[in-house]
């Protein structure tokens, strides 16, 4: 296993991490007699494989059901001071909730202090309010800190770009966990930000949210080649050198193997990657058209400010997934989110679109004529049924 150094928290950490999200039995949390046995097998066995790996960064969060407490029956059981442990809790306006949640997790752990603790999704200016406030649940957590119940202190986002930069900037924090790779490549500011304040960088579902990769279309296999579309990604993403870590969110323990490919191709990774962009970017000019290709993001507006609070952004970059690269199941996945996800994915879907003026909203970008018909399309190709956040499910 390859390690790097985690920003100021000193701690050399696996650039695969255990991520805890998808080997839990339920997204609730239920009483111990009734996780079946082969589930929690399956967990140890996971967990255990990622640590024969040198994976020993484990990572789960309050909101993932049993997770912790599945995890509690099997951490205690390893070396203590060779495993990294993190998990997350959201941040609310009441910090002694936060504190009281947190307790929570610490007992379903069954471990005396977790080595990393993020504020779970810091999506808004409200969250963001509800950590930084005075006696809010940054201070909340920097009490746990000074109780020797947490080492260092986080947190994790699915927000636009300009808030996480606003929470990196305040310099409270000592890692973050945030959305970034190929197909998606609006945070490299808030990554180069958070370098500059020397803070770990860790990468959210890199493999899931990154495209689907495990099921990955036919197109995309193509141009990926050599590599499969999950280990270019894994490469892409570790060849910048200020990704400390990818989120592996492993199901069973052989979910390792194909990210493991990675590890021998980074010292090439200068001669392997250029070639297979090229052809990406080649086929979604072909697709899209060179001037939408290159301009398309300019001057849109976001959800708050768009008729039917429609998350332009996203639903523009879904139809160009779709069109390019023929990420169709992801785009429908990510797509139907729209206004089921909360703070988690702002926004609405595109529907309805004739009853709608936009002149206003997008009087500022380039392609304001074109706009409404690329929304309506969207929609004809991948909307659907409402789909839920697994933490919902």
């Amino acid at each position: 296993m390859l390690y790097r150094r985690f920003g100021r928290t000193e701690l050399q950490i696996p650039v695969f991490s255990c991520g805890g999200m998808r080997y839990q039995y339920k997204w609730q949390d239920v009483k111990w007699q009734d996780v079946p046995q082969d589930n929690q097998s399956n967990v140890e066995a996971t967990i255990r494989r990622a640590v024969d790996l040198g994976i020993n960064h484990i990572e789960t969060a309050r909101g993932y059901g049993s997770s912790e407490m599945q995890l509690g029956a099997i951490l205690p059981k390893l070396p203590r001071d060779e495993i990294i442990v993190q998990t997350k809790v959201e941040p609310v306006a009441d910090p002694q909730e936060f504190r009281q949640t947190f307790d929570r997790s610490l007992g379903y752990l069954k471990l005396d202090y977790v080595d990393l603790l993020g504020l779970h999704g810091i999506n808004n200016a409200e969250l963001l309010h509800y950590s930084l406030k005075p006696g809010g649940c940054l201070a909340e957590a920097k009490k746990l800190q000074a109780e020797g119940k947490v080492r260092f202190i986080g947190f994790s986002t699915h927000a636009p770009t300009e808030i996480i930069i606003e929470a990196i900037e305040s310099g409270e924090f000592d890692y973050i966990n945030l959305h970034w790779y190929y197909i998606f490549q609006d945070n490299w500011p808030a990554i180069e930000a958070a370098r500059r304040q020397d803070m770990g960088i860790f990468i959210i579902s890199p493999s899931n949210k990154g495209g689907m990769l495990y099921q990955a279309p036919q197109r995309l296999v193509e141009l990926c080649q050599p590599l499969s579309p999950m280990v270019f990604n894994g490469l892409f993403c570790l060849s910048q050198p200020e990704v400390n870590t990818l989120s592996v969110g492993a199901s069973f323990p052989t979910d390792f193997d194909e990210h493991l490919q990675v590890l021998d191709l980074l010292d090439r990774s200068d001669e392997i990657l250029p070639p297979i962009i090229e052809r990406l970017e080649r086929e979604a000019i072909a697709r899209l058209g060179k001037d939408w290709y290159l301009t398309w993001r300019e001057g849109l507006p976001k959800p708050e400010e768009t008729p039917g609070n429609i998350n332009i952004p996203t639903v523009l970059w879904l139809r160009n997934l779709a069109i390019a690269y023929d990420l169709i199941e992801y785009g429908k996945m990510r797509y139907n989110l729209l206004g089921n996800g909360g703070h988690w994915f702002a926004g609405k879907k595109a529907q309805n679109i004739p009853q709608f003026d936009f002149t206003a909203c997008l009087q500022n970008s380039p392609h304001r004529d074109k706009i409404p018909e690329f929304l309506a399309e969207c929609d004809r190709l991948l909307g659907g049924e409402e789909i839920k956040r697994l933490s919902q499910q």
